[in-house]
């Protein structure tokens, strides 16, 4: 298998008036085309830290990362901006959608940033419904959606620009086990079927079954690395959990418009409508 994402000795170490935070420390791993990997660890291990440097959103005190064969640690941003269009997806445990947008809109959001024609944004958005299984709520809200459904909306929107990678940090964070098994069930046919190297941050054991491979991590170190074969023998022992209520969907944050910022390396300013183009432009408000 191909290696599309390699990070070699990856360190990352933030100052703060008690001293230095070791927030990952001497990480070296590989993704390959048609694999997925997850990785573990309680809160505050290192998980969503090392996500981030792998998707470029945060850059490295030391080592290096490779995209697709590529060096990229030293680059400037605008050119980080480019790979970040043209390799890689996001998926967040927020779901980061635009309230008052349909979810066909809000999985065009990225292509209309990047200047795709609307033609082909109207069959890329169409077919990326099709994979998560939204096709027939294209014109809904995300309040007309459930969380399950919503979070497809989000992995649509990380998939429609035919990345090579997928970085999801705790996307099922906010959803019942049921629910969150059948995301987790759909990264796994993404990787396994449209041959995309998915990487995956979760504390939920019960949802590590669907993984080639899982990488354990605690304050900031890798501690373990297991094999599929050994990741279905431990899910068998785990007991069952019954589907808890899922829980309610927080508003759009300026966090999560951050992010989008950085991902695209553009303001998204998208021209839907007065009312639409007011809700998708950044604001310094919570």
């Amino acid at each position: 298998m191909t290696v599309l994402l390699k990070a070699s000795h990856l360190t990352r170490t933030y100052s703060s008036a008690a001293g230095d935070v070791h927030a990952c420390v001497d990480v070296s791993l590989e993704v390959s085309a048609g694999e997925l990997v997850v990785v573990r660890g309680p809160s505050g291990a290192g998980k969503s830290t090392l996500l981030n440097l792998l998707g470029t959103l945060d850059k490295p005190t030391s080592g290096t990362i490779e995209i697709d064969g590529q060096e990229v640690t030293a680059l400037g941003e605008d050119a980080l901006a480019a790979i970040r269009r043209d390799n890689l997806g996001f998926i967040f445990q927020s779901f980061g959608l635009v309230s008052i947008l349909s979810a066909a809109e809000n999985v065009e959001l990225p292509l209309r940033i990047a200047g795709i024609a609307a033609d082909e944004r109207t069959e890329r958005v169409d077919e990326a419904l099709v994979r998560v299984g939204l096709e027939k709520h294209a014109e809904q809200r995300p309040s007309e959606l459930s969380g399950g459904q919503q979070q497809r909306v989000g992995i649509a929107r990380a998939i429609v620009s035919r990345p090579q990678i997928l970085i999801a940090d705790e996307p099922t964070g906010q959803l019942d086990s049921r629910t969150a098994a059948s995301i987790m069930d759909l990264l796994s046919v993404l990787a396994h079927e449209q041959g995309l190297a998915a990487i995956v941050s979760t504390h939920d054991p019960l949802l590590v079954a669907r993984a080639d491979r899982v990488i354990d991590i605690h304050d900031g170190r890798i501690t373990a690395v297991t094999e599929s074969e050994a990741v279905a023998t431990a899910h068998e022992a785990q007991p069952d959990v019954q589907p808890a209520v899922e829980v309610p969907t927080p508003p759009l944050t300026r966090k999560a418009l951050k992010v989008q910022r950085a991902m695209t390396g553009e303001i998204p300013i998208i021209q839907f409508s007065d009312e639409r183009e007011a809700a998708a432009k950044p604001s310094d408000e919570e």
